[in-house]
């Protein structure tokens, strides 16, 4: 079996567990998830399995969306539901909506972002999180992700202390952690704030649409009737180059190749034979101007 599984993440699992539950439902060791969702945010996880596992990183790095709900008035450790309040303050008066909309375009393109103590982030060799459960503040690294579209979901005149939240869609690059961004939106606005919901609706080119429950996915097993995605899907985001069945062999080889015409600013091509199948990704040559390498060979006759 070989091909992405989009799952729909359930909320209560990491996933790490939802690899581990699909190895046992899958019968097979060769599966890969394409970027960390918290155990509290459900959503869009396309798992890779077995060939489709080299494809991972291509959809890891891909664009995802969101829906979110920032939530003011209130910080927590953790910048989402599940942390410990560290700081509170009441709303006074009322937040319209046409301030929220001029505090969203702030975070539209290019923004920095210091990611939170509760994370993955490595500093000196150690998760950020490790760091946190033993008390230790350390220095984070900024980094910067791309904001490509954000907008308020919910239809509301104003914010108050009776109603203190609002959800929101964005669309952001790798790396962007929405937690964050909630907490960063309402300092904008003067408050504390968190991230009391997220869900994934977008992982690359798949969506809710595209997705199996656990259940939907045992279902189909035992129908013998489980269809799995190729692993092309996940270099849709990718620029296609078509190739010859003479240049076919010598891609698979691994061969050095000049970059094609009208392709001198291409980062990744990913070149495809006449049966449509991606054969392999190939970068600049690092080292010899005009030419490419392979990054990646996908299929070997």
């Amino acid at each position: 079996m070989e091909g992405i599984l989009p799952l729909w993440k359930p909320k209560g699992m990491t996933s790490h567990d939802c690899v581990f539950k699909l190895r046992k439902l899958l019968k097979t060791k060769k599966i890969g998830h394409t970027g960390t969702l918290d155990p509290d945010v459900d959503g869009v996880l396309p798992i890779c399995v077995g060939r489709a596992t080299k494809v991972a990183e291509y959809l890891t790095e891909a664009e995802k969306a969101y829906e979110g709900e920032v939530t003011l008035g209130i910080a927590t450790t953790t910048e989402d539901a599940s942390g410990d309040v560290i700081d509170k303050k009441e709303i006074t008066g009322q937040i319209m909506r046409n301030e929220i909309d001029d505090v969203l375009m702030k975070f539209h393109g290019t923004i920095v972002q210091i990611p939170p103590m509760f994370s993955a982030v490595k500093v000196n060799g150690k998760r950020l999180y490790e760091y946190a459960r033993s008390g230790q503040e350390v220095e984070r690294p900024k980094r910067k992700v791309q904001i490509y579209e954000i907008k308020i979901l919910d239809e509301f005149d104003f914010l108050d202390q009776s109603n203190p939240s609002f959800r929101f869609y964005v669309r952001a690059s790798k790396g962007t952690y929405i937690r964050t961004l909630a907490v960063d939106i309402g300092k904008e606005l003067g408050y504390p704030a968190h991230m009391s919901k997220l869900t994934r609706v977008a992982s690359g080119n798949f969506t809710k649409n595209d997705c199996l429950t656990f259940e939907e996915i045992a279902e189909k097993l035992e129908n013998d009737n489980l269809q799995l995605y190729p692993l092309e899907r996940a270099l849709l985001h990718l620029t296609k180059f078509e190739i010859n069945e003479k240049l076919e062999r010598k891609v698979q080889n691994g061969q050095i190749l000049p970059i094609p015409d009208g392709y001198g600013e291409m980062k990744r091509l990913a070149l495809y034979n006449s049966k449509n199948e991606c054969i392999a990704i190939y970068v600049p040559h690092p080292t010899i101007s005009g030419m490419m390498k392979p990054e990646k060979v996908l299929k070997i006759d």
